[in-house]
């Protein structure tokens, strides 16, 4: 609570201050709240307990939080606190009588002087490590110690005197070497596309473009190399090889195309068996040896065979032509044909040697046959079939004519083959046998010109109707 005041009027007696027993309360009051023992917030004792030269807190785990006014500091005997900072205010040194322990960063700005040792009064121990006793200053280090430091100057003369005379041998891949002593300069020169540079402590060996790296790009000119293996090449201008053996060889662009060109008389020459998958195109003269493909061909324009030409499938061109007054032979291989499937027109005169087949129509040598049916010469109406020759004999061996229609017959004999067998004329409908010959007047030798002679020279046995009868016949007059 805030303190109490008591009123006690402007003049002696006046009646305008407090009451006595209203200024005792607040006398209470007052006292109570200094020295009150019941740690009431509004109490003393809540915040400061000063007790027996002691200075607390009456809550518990509180803190004591003693701030100056401004930039005042706080004195404490000799001891300054300003902030963050301790000092002393009667420029004495301050001294810390007990252990320290620290859990931060201990900086020290100025010099450190330890009155004995951090250990003990005669040596520095560390958390770990050998205990020092001592600093020596041995130029030559004779001591040997465990426990005692060198000092700069003694390290210095120690580290002279080692290097004084001592040399490292260079040696380069010709097995030639140089000693360079110590204070002497040695030298790394560069060489061919290779430099040397240094900056600070360090050197750097650099190549310029005239060295070939792995993921440079840079042009090789007049190299040699030997069974090497490059993998997806691209080459750009004229290669010259003496022998060049790959998997594959691709041009290098779209739609660009692959020239193989021998020089002088020089041939392309494909050893192996080649497999086209492509289209072959041959815009001059192409000679071969022995050529054996599997496939279709296409050959634009003319193709000139020299020889024979072996095909195994099908060939397909507008023209044959051989060179000059030269044959060409179709000749199948064993019991292998000439099959023609399509139409053939022959404007030349053809000669066939040995068996002609066409269909089921059979020409060998002088004879017309058929391998299957019947045989019939049709042609066109109102045309003859026509068979030339001089002495001519149309002679039919065994053969058997079913039917022979002709509106006129012509013929020397007209006889039956058969042994015994008959010669049938008939008519078709109501037409009849019209013989048409010579004609006389008079009936025979033997009778008048109107009158039959009494007895026949004999009798012509025929059938009429199917019916057998007779004839007779006289010798003429």
């Amino acid at each position: 609570m805030a303190r109490k005041n008591i009123e006690v009027g402007t003049s002696a007696n006046d009646g305008t201050g407090d009451p006595l027993r209203t200024a005792f309360t607040k006398i209470n009051d007052n006292f109570i709240e200094l020295y009150g023992g019941d740690n009431d917030i509004n109490t003393l004792d809540a915040n400061l307990d000063v007790n027996n030269f002691a200075i607390t807190t009456g809550v518990t785990n509180g803190h004591i939080t003693v701030t100056p006014n401004g930039t005042g500091n706080i004195n404490l005997g000799s001891i300054t606190i300003n902030g963050s900072q301790i000092s002393s205010n009667d420029s004495t040194q301050i001294t810390l009588a007990d252990n320290i322990q620290t859990t931060g960063t201990l900086n020290v700005a100025g010099a450190t002087t330890v009155d004995g040792a951090l250990s003990s009064g005669t040596s520095l121990a560390l958390a770990t490590g050998a205990t020092v006793t001592g600093i020596a200053d041995e130029d030559d280090m004779t001591s040997n110690s465990a426990t005692l430091l060198a000092t700069q100057q003694s390290i210095k003369a120690y580290v002279d005197a080692q290097n004084t005379a001592q040399a490292i041998t260079f040696v380069g891949d010709d097995s030639t070497g140089t000693a360079v002593n110590s204070g002497e300069t040695f030298q790394v020169a560069g060489g061919t596309g290779l430099t040397s540079v240094v900056s600070g402590d360090t050197m750097t060996l650099a190549i310029d473009s005239t060295v070939t790296t792995l993921t440079g790009s840079q042009t090789l000119t007049n190299k040699v190399l030997t069974s090497p293996t490059i993998s997806s090449p691209t080459i750009t201008g004229v290669t010259t090889t003496t022998s060049l053996t790959t998997n594959d060889i691709t041009t290098n662009g779209s739609n660009a195309n692959l020239t193989l060109d021998p020089q002088g008389t020089g041939t392309i020459e494909l050893a192996a068996n080649t497999n086209i998958t492509g289209t072959a195109s041959v815009s001059s003269t192409l000679t071969t040896a022995d050529i054996t493909t599997t496939g279709n061909h296409t050959l634009t324009g003319n193709s000139t065979v020299d020889g024979t030409l072996t095909v195994k499938g099908t060939v397909n061109a507008d023209t044959f032509i051989s060179n000059s007054n030269g044959d060409i032979t179709i000749d199948p291989a064993g019991t292998g044909a000439i099959v023609l499937t399509g139409p053939i027109t022959a404007t030349g005169t053809q000669t066939t040697t040995g068996q002609l087949n066409v269909d089921n129509l059979r020409l060998d040598g002088n004879t017309l046959s058929s391998t299957s049916g019947g045989i019939t010469l049709s042609p066109a109406a109102g045309q003859n079939v026509a068979v030339g020759g001089t002495n001519v004999k149309l002679t039919a061996t065994e053969a058997n004519f079913t039917l022979m229609e002709a509106t006129t017959v012509r013929a020397d004999a007209l006889q039956n083959d058969t042994s015994d067998g008959d010669i049938s004329v008939s008519t078709q409908g109501t037409g009849v046998v019209d013989l048409n010959t010579a004609t006389q007047s008079t009936v025979g030798s033997a009778g008048g010109a109107s009158a039959l002679p009494g007895t026949p020279t004999g009798y012509i046995k025929i059938k009429i109707a199917g019916t057998m009868r007779v004839i007779p016949f006289y010798d003429e007059s």
